[in-house]
Formats: structure tokens, sequence, C-alpha cells
């Protein structure tokens, strides 16, 4: 990490990097930024896709230009997997407040965070039912109006218990919460009494209403596995479950054969690299790997990678970072580098229900800038971030390094970090 000063401006080119410069116009011109494969290109934005990608210099400036010299330019992640509700509570003395008041600031906060990271879309699990009702659920939606420009949030209602006489009070709450606003069913069946039972009510009534549906199991019981692909085969919109940490305690051959069974279902998997969340306290004690992504993806199915707990009871350190999510699929031998930034990026869309984003003319302008060349540079050293949504810079993170000298004093020219 050498270079002392930033680079120079060019001529015909805009100023320092990152820096907007402003004219006429409402589009956006991203300037020199290098792609995935190799090329250097601008790219330029405008209501809200991606109107035109050519060689380095040859759009015309239109509106606002923003220099992405030394930047990688990826499809934005999404984050398939979070419980905003929860998230900032692990240094709370004693239990976390659950006023609508602190659930709607922790969903806001803990969004704009993984926002920060690049995820400009995201999918968070709410608790309803118990002493919490549906306040918490009207809570995150709230805050979902209050995001809206900023990043995409949809909303999760997760049940306790759904079967027998205990279950009836939960159906009739879920049914509430999908008229109020939640776009997705979820549920945790491995804590039902009839975990088959459970995951029948669920796609029941989002077969009713139209929603996908995304359940959270540790997915260590292959006949179990085996009957909620059979039960869930052919329902649309999509189904999900996760984190099916499980499975890797399974042996090869039965794991393979359940990943073969979700596969003809089309049932995709939500792995949580940075360890389980809330969702599956009875398996809170447990320290495992991920689910067997390379196995899964090898089956033929859809393996997206969250965040899960972001500084909850769950997990104190979780950061909410899907980069990391990434670097950690990687660095576990779970995906090359590239398979691994797909599973946060363009399976977790394609979970989402989202449109596919590539940087073509056409597409979505969904993106991040991250200051390195390839994708496994940026995963081991992805600090400086620019993150785009619906066309406009929504977040940025600048980060430099500086270095002190062997005495310890500071010197007065340090060198800044560089752009690799």
């Amino acid at each position: 990490m050498s270079d002392s000063s930033p680079p120079q401006p060019q001529p015909g080119r805009p100023g320092n990097p990152g820096r907007r410069t402003r004219s006429d116009g409402g589009s956006l011109v991203l300037c020199g930024a290098r792609l995935a494969d190799g090329r250097t290109v601008d790219v330029r934005l405008g209501n809200g896709r991606i109107e035109a990608v050519g060689t380095a210099g040859s759009l015309a400036p239109q509106g606002a230009r923003l220099d992405l010299s030394g930047y990688l330019l990826l499809p934005a992640p999404a984050e398939p997997h979070a419980h905003c509700d929860t998230a900032l509570t692990a240094d709370c003395d004693g239990p976390a407040s659950g006023s609508p008041e602190d659930v709607q600031r922790r969903t806001t906060e803990a969004a704009l965070l993984q926002l920060g990271h690049g995820a400009t879309a995201s999918r968070s699990h709410v608790r309803i039912g118990d002493v919490q009702g549906l306040r918490s659920l009207q809570a995150v939606l709230q805050a979902r109006r209050s995001l809206r420009g900023m990043a995409d949030l949809a909303a999760v209602a997760v049940p306790r218990v759904l079967t027998g006489v205990a279950g009836a009070d939960g159906l009739s709450m879920l049914r509430d919460a999908v008229k109020m606003g939640a776009s997705v069913i979820g549920g945790c069946p491995d804590l039902d009494p009839d975990p088959a039972g459970y995951v029948e009510a669920v796609l029941e009534l989002a077969d009713e209403h139209g929603c996908p549906v995304d359940l959270h199991t540790d997915g260590d019981d292959p006949a179990r596995l085996a009957r909620f692909a059979a039960m869930s085969g052919g329902l649309r919109p999509s189904v999900a479950l996760g984190p099916c940490a499980g499975m890797t305690r399974m042996p090869r051959s039965v794991a393979a054969r359940v990943a073969e069974q979700l596969a003809a279902a089309d049932v995709a998997v939500v792995c949580l690299p940075q360890g389980d969340c809330a969702g599956l306290e009875r398996y809170g004690s447990r320290v495992s790997r991920p689910a067997p992504v390379r196995l899964l993806r090898a089956a033929g199915v859809r393996v997206a990678a969250g965040s899960g707990a972001l500084r909850d009871v769950a997990n104190p350190v979780g950061r909410g970072d899907p980069l990391e999510a990434a670097y950690l699929l990687a660095s576990l031998g779970e995906a090359t580098p590239e398979a691994a930034y797909e599973s946060v990026s363009a399976a977790a869309r394609a979970t989402l229900g989202l449109p596919e984003v590539r940087v073509e003319a056409g597409f979505p302008a969904e993106l991040l800038a991250v200051r390195g060349e390839r994708i496994a540079g940026v995963l081991s050293l992805a600090y400086s971030r620019i993150v785009i949504h619906r066309g406009r810079v929504v977040a940025r993170t600048s980060a430099v390094r500086e270095y002190c000298d062997a005495t310890g004093e500071v010197a007065l020219e340090l060198p800044r970090q560089s752009q690799r």
C-alpha cells in the first residue's frame, strides 16, 4: 500500500476518485470502472436503469459524473436473511426493548448498515405472536416505508406454532400479518410439535395469497427435508429453506440425495456462513460449518448466502456484511470467489424475487463499486465501497490506511491506502 497521494485528474476526465461532478441533466455516468471480466468501461445510468456501457471515455458526459478509477463495479448484493428487529441488541442490559419505536429504530439502523456494505435489498424475518403480537411487524413495515428510495426491505412473518390448539391463534395472526403488508410467509417448523403440519399450513396460506415462503430449519433430518421438498414442489412463488447447516452432519451420500430432491422441487437454500440466527435458538449452541454449498450447487440447488444475526444474542459480533458471507464461503472452500459473490448477489436477488442485474444496458442500476481489481481481492480487502440504488449513489465508505515510522513518531507524509 504505497500510493502517497490520490491520482490527479486527467484532461477530459472527472476529478478525484469517487467524487461526483455535476452538470446539467438527470443521468449519472460512472467513469473508468473495471468490470469482473477485466474491461474498463464507462456506464451511464438513467431512470433507475443502466442506459449504456461503453469503453472508457466513449460516453458523452450527461448529468453527473462519478470517477470509479481503481474500483471494481459489480451487481449489488442483496441480503436474503436478516433479523433487523432484533439487531444491535447484544449490548442491552437485560431483555431488549420491544417497543415499536425501538424496533423501528433498530430496523432502520440495521438496514442502513447493510446498505453501507452494499445490500440494496434485504429480507427481514420478524417474529409474530407471543407478547409482541403484530407490533414488531408493524414497526418493521414502518421502517420499510421510511427507507423507500434508499433501500428495499421485505418483511417475513414468522409465527412460532401453527398446529394443534395453540396453532389456531398463530394461523389467525399469520393471516393478519399478510393483510398488514408482510410479503413473505416464514417460520420455524423445527420448533413446532408437528413440523410437517407446520409446513403444510404455511404452504397452503402462501398458495392462497400468492406469497413466497422462507422457512428456518437446521436441516439435520434427511427424511424431514425430503418431505419438505415433496410438499413444496410446484409452489409458485418460490420456496426457500435455511440455514440447513445440519446437512453437513449427514453422510455425504445422504446429503447428496437430499440435495437432488431440493433441486427437483426448485427449493432454494439460504446458508448463513457467519453462523446461525435467533430464529433457530434450539440449535444456537451448536458450532458448525454452513450448509454444504458445493454439494448443493452441484445438484442444481440455487444457494444464496445471508448474514443472519447482526450483533444480537445469537451472534454479538455479526456484521451484516454480504461480502463477508461471500469471503467465508470462499475461505472455507465451499465456492470459488466468483461463485461466492454470485451467492450474495445474483442468487440472493433471485431468491428474493428481484430482477436480474448485469452491468449491461437495460438492467436495473443496482450496483456496488469496491476498490480493487478482482473479485478475490475485494472479498479479502473490501474497505472502500460506493453503493448505487435505482441509479443514484445512496452510500459511500472510504478507508485510508496510514503507517507510523519505526520510532513511533507520527510522520507528516504517511502513505495512503493503495488502490489494490
